[in-house]
């Protein structure tokens, strides 16, 4: 190698992003180039504002261009699974992908967003999964991505509580070879014993609108997770703690956790998360 082609090829820049709509409010970037710096890794990572109608085009065109890989966000989950060549299992399992990877001509699927929540709950805020009692609220995609690994853990009962029924009936028949998964309306949550931990997986509250929370669900041994987060506490994270929660939690780690499954992916090294989740400086 000449030293020309040396410093050609330490110089290089490998490109990423994030395409969702909108995704202004994302933090990937941010989270992204402080693993970069961390782990001396040389990368470029965009914010990539996608309409739905031009997910295909968009993604072929990153491809096209040279791109890495790419993290997929709301509302381009399911939809970016028609893409990929070879999904990983766990992928699959969900039915969404969060994580592009481009190799060799070809789309590679995975779905970080499961083990993201997971080292969460079980590493960075010491929740006991095993033998314990799970509510999840809210059928949708954010849901389909975490009650495989959650199921993977052995919880005592896992219960979907959605505002239709047939939508948390249709996740619960996907993932019945997975283990014991029942549903129930949000305004029938069986309350017989407290729930050891509740995962909040609506955008209720955040859209205005009253937030389905089952109040008698909770107990001063209920660890609530609020999957979504922001600078200011959540509608849910405020409810839990005035329903008197052990604890009430934003999606911040998850966020972090799932973005570091995503880059070891990518660059094959896995970055340390716990500086990376005090530096954006927001936990609930």
């Amino acid at each position: 190698m000449t030293d020309e082609s040396a410093d050609k090829s330490t110089t290089t820049v490998d490109r990423y992003g994030v395409m969702g709509y909108p995704v202004s409010h994302s933090r990937s970037p941010v989270i992204h180039r402080l693993f970069a710096l961390q782990t001396g890794q040389n990368i470029q990572y965009e914010l990539l504002q996608v309409s739905p109608e031009k997910l295909e085009t968009a993604v072929r065109q990153f491809q096209r261009s040279g791109g890495k890989g790419l993290n997929i966000t709301v509302p381009h989950k399911s939809e970016v699974t028609k893409l990929v060549d070879q999904m990983s299992e766990r992928a699959s399992t969900a039915g969404a992908v969060n994580t592009l990877s481009f190799r060799g001509g070809e789309i590679y699927g995975d779905n970080t967003d499961g083990i993201g929540l997971l080292r969460d709950l079980a590493v960075n805020l010491g929740v006991t999964l095993e033998d314990s009692n799970i509510l999840i609220l809210g059928a949708g995609g954010a849901t389909r991505g975490i009650v495989g690994p959650l199921l993977e853990m052995q919880p005592a009962s896992l219960i979907i509580a959605n505002r239709t029924l047939g939508k948390a009936q249709a996740l619960a028949e996907h993932f019945s070879q997975s283990g014991p998964v029942t549903t129930c309306r949000f305004n029938v949550v069986p309350v017989s014993e407290p729930y050891d931990l509740i995962i909040n997986a609506t955008s209720a509250g955040l859209k205005g609108e009253a937030p389905p929370y089952p109040t008698a669900a909770i107990s001063d041994s209920t660890f609530c997770y609020d999957l979504s987060y922001g600078l200011k506490p959540t509608p849910f994270s405020v409810w839990a703690r005035e329903a008197g929660a052990r604890q009430s939690v934003m999606g911040w780690g998850m966020l972090v956790e799932q973005a570091a499954e995503s880059f070891k992916l990518w660059r094959g090294i896995r970055p340390e998360t716990g500086p990376v989740l005090k530096q954006i400086s927001i936990t609930a």
